[in-house]
């Protein structure tokens, strides 16, 4: 018995398209199209495109195939969302949660990812996925498929244009470039940039042809740009759009065979969970990180994973987890040379700025202000570290009973956060504000109130928690 069509919108295009009375014709020009331009060998049929019509949603690339192959024969666009999967209509993003199957998958998904993360901001209303949700079993469910799944044989392309080491080495300049744009100026300054970047120049080279060794040098870069758009998003709050940046950073780093990238993004995840107070979600990532580096990492991403980890096991309480991990953090950082170019940023300033937040977790200030000076030894180009670090540390002397040294680092932390477009620096405003707000009548306090309430940002600021704790 006949099933009736359900997905009248690709009904509509395939009769459009003079395709509704030869399915299997149409299957064969997604399998075409799938060789031509992935060297993927799919084997959909009529029966395929049947239940295609009645409900069933293929996975990536083939709603994009399906969609060129409609173009080319109607000669104007076609959108994947435009052929009525209910995946896809009901939830834009919920690809983008889960971890690729095949390489074409993660290629079409990153993709898909990278052109929502290039809307500009100022020209919308709401960040591309402001409304969407941190999804705490989809983060651990991507760390147990990038630790478990089978590596990726060979991430050689045999179509489309030939891609070299030169176009990789382009690619890492860049990088670097836009990382130094997040330190100095916050993530709100230049995701949209990078979103676009990997949009019309990375993502055509990730199509194209290349060697399995140059492919995976490419597919590490990727990784490592995605990762950076996932870092700017957590930085500006988009927190549904940062968890999915780096769920397709971490399917990046694995077809690369990027151990140690990888682990760096599942540090990230528990970075992004520690704000979030998602304490056992924290913990388990930031030990899925350091047991997913393997038993001798670089001393370098040892020492930042380790870190992540004491800050996790404070969040949690557990002060004698803290204590150990921040020390396996700082003996790795004293052996440490040099490490991938992705963990430059990382100091001994960075450690000592996680172990005062840890410490103000455990509620020890007291403890937390033995770091602050080393906390702050920070070069120039740490614009926004600075900030961070800056209210940290008055927060520290506040909850020590410091009022005016807190409110005098409070309006030195005020100064620097009007150069960055970052809603962390904001959060720790205004947690140092909520701690400062019952001393008003200390002048020191009235004046960085009174800056606070005038600062051009300061709405911005005082509405960061959005009833949510914030972190210290």
């Amino acid at each position: 018995m006949t099933r009736p069509v359900t997905n009248r919108a690709l009904e509509t295009l395939l009769t459009e398209a003079a395709y509704h009375r030869s399915l299997a014709a149409f299957a064969r020009q997604v399998n075409r199209a799938a060789a031509e331009k992935y060297g993927l060998v799919l084997k959909y049929d009529g029966a395929s495109v049947y239940w295609w019509l009645r409900g069933r949603c293929p996975e990536q690339p083939a709603p994009e195939l399906i969609a060129e192959v409609l173009a080319a024969r109607l000669g104007r666009a076609v959108a994947a969302g435009d052929l009525g999967f209910a995946a896809l209509a009901a939830d834009a993003d919920a690809q983008a949660l889960s971890f690729p199957t095949t390489v074409p998958a993660a290629i079409e998904t990153a993709a898909g990812l990278w052109r929502r993360l290039g809307t500009t901001i100022s020209s919308s209303p709401a960040l591309p996925y402001s409304s969407a949700p941190f999804v705490a079993s989809a983060a651990e469910q991507a760390g147990w498929r990038w630790h478990f799944d089978p590596a990726d044989a060979d991430v050689a392309r045999t179509a489309g244009h030939p891609v070299d080491v030169l176009d990789v080495q382009m690619l890492r300049s860049c990088a670097e470039q836009f990382l130094d744009l997040d330190r100095h100026h916050g993530g709100g300054h230049a995701r949209a940039f990078l979103g676009d970047f990997l949009t019309r120049d990375v993502a055509p080279l990730l199509r194209g042809r290349y060697g399995d060794a140059v492919g995976r040098d490419l597919f590490a870069v990727a990784a490592e740009l995605t990762g950076m758009a996932a870092f700017m998003s957590y930085d500006i709050g988009d927190h549904g759009a940062a968890q999915r940046a780096f769920i397709q950073a971490l399917r990046l780093s694995k077809t690369a065979g990027d151990r140690l990238h990888g682990a760096h993004i599942l540090a990230n995840l528990a970075t992004q969970a520690i704000f979030l107070h998602l304490t056992g979600e924290a913990v388990r990532l930031a030990r899925a990180a350091i047991e997913g580096a393997g038993r001798r990492p670089c001393a370098m991403v040892a020492a930042r994973l380790h870190a992540t980890a004491a800050s996790a096991h404070a969040l949690a309480g557990d002060r004698q987890g803290f204590a150990q991990a921040i020390a396996r953090a700082t003996r790795a950082l004293e052996r440490a040379e040099t490490g991938p170019a992705w963990t430059r940023y990382f100091s001994p300033a960075h450690l000592a700025g996680a172990a005062m937040r840890s410490l103000l977790d455990l509620g020890l200030p007291g403890e937390a202000l033995r770091y602050q000076h080393q906390a702050l030894d920070l070069g120039p180009a740490n614009t926004r570290t600075r900030a961070l670090h800056t209210a940290l540390t008055a927060t520290a002397h506040a909850r020590a009973g410091h009022i005016d040294q807190a409110a005098l680092l409070g309006t030195q932390a005020l100064q620097m956060a009007r150069r960055v477009r970052s809603r962390r620096v904001a959060a720790r405003i205004t947690l140092l504000a909520d701690v400062l707000i019952p001393h008003r009548p200390v002048a020191e306090v009235s004046v960085f109130l009174d800056q606070l309430r005038d600062q051009p940002s300061s709405g911005q600021i005082g509405q960061i928690a959005g009833g949510q704790p914030v972190p210290g």
